[in-house]
């Protein structure tokens, strides 16, 4: 009777994880292969399989090479996909870099202001990013005429007097970027922080025995040893930054410098207007392309960033 209550409990387990692999794969598997219909196949067949597997033939295939060449091109998501590919690019070097090295002074030394230091890190995670999102705006604006004061006589020397050199923090990956970087601090610092404490101490003592620098040890010996928390921290924050919307809306105006999810809002927007469905669900399968490769990459990483990074040696 115990044998049989057991393999009920497997069984009943087996089945809620495949529900669960289910509802979680299917939208995406969705996704990919509405892309490959036509306005009118999606409002005959929502859920259907597209004809261009039903029915292999030159003319079905080119429904699904249209709708992709109308997203990248037409739509111009190339455009947005580097510009989004380089501001997270460039904001996630300067989160791991500042927010590793802080870190590690917060986990490995003794200075004063040390506690405080730590929760006003801390307090980041506590307040929403939306509600400093108008005094933000406000700030930019104040900042890039200050900016544009202090440079004036550097504007001059370059421009030959020709003109004033205005710097703006608004429309501008620069904006975009210092947003970032400082909005992911908290999170990268508190996960971070707890990883570099399980780091054994015996080996900065023994690289510094052997006449190295506290940069030297830090850069050769702790950050690797801490690829794993890393890594982690990299793949969050690559995820949000990657899918942030709200704030590239408020400060990115110009279509050269949008990202791609204001891309893809600017096309969803269009599709609807013009009932073009296929373009729509093309330029998604186009933005969730980056972030489902790199979690199945990464995915034994960040396992293993987030088990180690739980448990203090």
């Amino acid at each position: 009777m115990g044998q049989l209550a057991g393999k009920v409990g497997v069984g009943i387990k087996y089945t809620v994880l495949i529900i669960y692999l289910a509802a979680v794969v299917f939208p995406m598997f969705w996704v990919v292969y509405t892309s490959a219909k036509s306005t009118q196949e999606i409002y005959k067949n929502p859920f259907g399989l597209p004809r261009v597997i039903t029915a292999p033939s030159t003319e079905n295939a080119h429904i699904l090479v249209e709708n992709y060449k109308r997203a990248w091109i037409g739509s111009h998501f190339s455009q947005y996909f580097v510009n989004s590919l380089k501001v997270v690019s460039i904001s996630l070097v300067l989160i791991l870099l500042f927010g590793s090295m802080a870190s590690y002074a917060i986990a490995r030394f003794e200075f004063f202001g040390k506690q405080f230091l730590y929760l006003l890190f801390l307090a980041g995670l506590l307040i929403p990013m939306q509600l400093i999102l108008i005094p933000l705006f406000f700030q930019f604006s104040d900042m890039g005429e200050w900016l544009t004061k202090a440079f004036a006589p550097l504007g001059n020397l370059i421009t030959g007097g020709r003109g004033l050199w205005v710097v703006s923090l608004h429309d501008s990956h620069a904006g975009l970027i210092i947003i970032y970087v400082a909005a992911s601090l908290p999170f990268t610092v508190f996960t971070l922080t707890a990883f570099f404490r399980t780091l054994p101490n015996e080996l900065r003592e023994a690289a510094m025995i052997d006449g190295a620098g506290e940069y030297r040890i830090f850069f050769q010996v702790m950050m690797p040893l801490g690829k794993p928390g890393l890594v982690t921290v990299a793949i969050f924050n690559f995820l949000g930054l990657w899918n942030e919307y709200l704030f590239g809306l408020v400060f990115l105006n110009s279509d050269s410098v949008k990202t791609l999810p204001l891309g893809l809002a600017s096309i969803s927007m269009q599709a609807q207007y013009k009932s073009d469905f296929g373009l729509m669900f093309a330029g998604l399968v186009i933005a969730m392309l980056p972030t489902l490769l790199v979690y199945m990459i990464l995915q034994e990483k960040l396992t293993k960033g987030i088990t180690v990074g739980a448990i203090k040696g």
